[in-house]
């Protein structure tokens, strides 16, 4: 709908400095003229917005405006509210609150707020987490690189990268930006990330959004089945849904679902203990055995030295 459309294009503009009218059509999937008509509308309703022409240019919203809050409805207030305040949860600022002062326009009712809906993007290591995003929410405000140390599967590397989006996805937070590494645009964990710091500015280059699809960042390599103990049946529903097992007749749950790696499937298998048996692939069974077999000997030899 146009009124969900251009309160959308607003909460943006609240949020970013500036965007450009194909960034926005492509957000919200609808042309550039349709955009341009929208941000008409916007100013005819006495949002003061600013469109610079050229490269460097885009649309923003006039410093220090308050909106008038009878553009929205208390509903739309109120959503709004909780996604301000789960992006205060991971920032450890105040900021978006203070952006909500500017949509209440003063009104302490609505600051109050509905608080039947909390949300909390922040993680167990908030006191880490916390001073990365911001210094990542900066280094693409202002356009500088940033560099760090990732830890991955594969190993440690060295990364230099220009930032362009933060992204919550799979309860966690991720960069996206380009790493001169491997030239090309790539996904970065925050929990993986030691030494962040600064570099230097660069000229922001045409940047495409990342598919997120699960098929295409987590494709599945392995198909598993797996006879799993009833009592786990809570982890199944919880990590993979009521449809991912069926109830065999003597009680025991058949799993059936698609894992990316071997490492995930053996890990996942493994932390079930005696609770699971993996039946495919067969291949991996000898490796579930051997990751089992490796765990008995180091603790076996950890029990020898201390007697």
């Amino acid at each position: 709908m146009k009124l969900d459309r251009m309160i959308g294009i607003l909460s943006i503009l609240l949020q970013q400095e500036k965007v450009t009218a194909p960034y926005l059509a492509e957000k919200f999937e609808v042309s550039r003229r349709t955009i341009n008509r929208d941000i008409d509308a916007l100013c005819m309703a006495g949002i003061p917005l600013i469109t610079e022409p050229g490269r460097s240019g885009g649309v923003s919203i006039m410093e220090g405006y308050k909106i008038d809050r009878t553009l929205l409805s208390a509903a739309d207030m109120q959503a709004i509210l909780a996604g301000l305040r789960s992006l205060d949860s991971v920032s450890g600022t105040n900021r978006y609150a203070q952006l909500m002062e500017k949509l209440s326009a003063g009104s302490s009712a609505l600051l109050a707020g509905d608080t039947h809906i909390l949300i909390d993007l922040s993680s167990w290591y908030k006191a880490s987490l916390s001073p990365k995003i911001e210094l990542l929410h900066d280094a693409i405000l202002t356009a500088h690189k940033v560099s760090f140390s990732y830890f991955a599967p594969r190993g440690e590397s060295q990364r230099t990268v220009e930032p362009y989006d933060l992204i919550f996805q799979w309860t966690s937070w991720y960069l996206w930006g380009w790493c001169e590494k491997r030239e090309d645009f790539r996904l970065f964990k925050l929990g993986r990330m030691t030494d962040l710091q600064t570099g230097e500015v660069f000229e922001k280059r045409a940047a495409p959004l990342p598919d997120l699809s699960p098929e295409r960042v987590f494709p599945d390599m392995y198909q598993v089945k797996a006879k799993i103990q009833p009592k786990y049946k809570w982890r199944l529903i919880e990590e993979y849904g009521p449809d991912s097992f069926t109830k065999q007749p003597d009680g025991t749950l058949l799993f059936s679902c698609g894992f990316a790696d071997k490492t995930s499937v053996i890990g996942w298998i493994a932390s079930f203990g005696e609770g699971a048996q993996l039946l495919e692939p067969a291949e991996l069974r000898k490796d579930v055995l051997a990751f089992a077999e490796g765990i008995r000997k180091n603790h076996l030899n950890h029990d020898t030295q201390l007697s």
